[in-house]
């Protein structure tokens, strides 16, 4: 059995799980809940904030989210790469 060293794990992670590991916790955090589909009431717990407060925070997280995916492109077309050859 091969073991995979840390830089192809990496190499190995989606675009969206990249970017989502780029924005700070709460916001990675509220998004990945929400996926999973997490009654709002506990994603308003464990994010810290009122569930009032829930759409605004996943709005801001989402354009962070964007902000990120649109980075992690420009990276990769300053580096001759794709963003679909990223993806795979």
């Amino acid at each position: 059995m091969r073991t995979a060293h840390a830089g192809e794990v990496a190499d190995e992670l989606t675009s969206h799980e990249n970017a989502l590991r780029k924005l700070p916790l709460p916001y990675s955090l509220a998004l990945r809940l929400r996926e999973a589909g997490v009654a709002p009431e506990v994603v308003s717990e464990y994010v810290g904030v009122d569930e009032a407060a829930l759409d605004g925070i996943y709005r801001i997280a989402e354009a962070k989210l964007s902000a990120a995916e649109n980075l992690r492109c420009e990276e990769l077309v300053e580096n001759g790469r794709t963003w679909t050859q990223n993806a795979q």
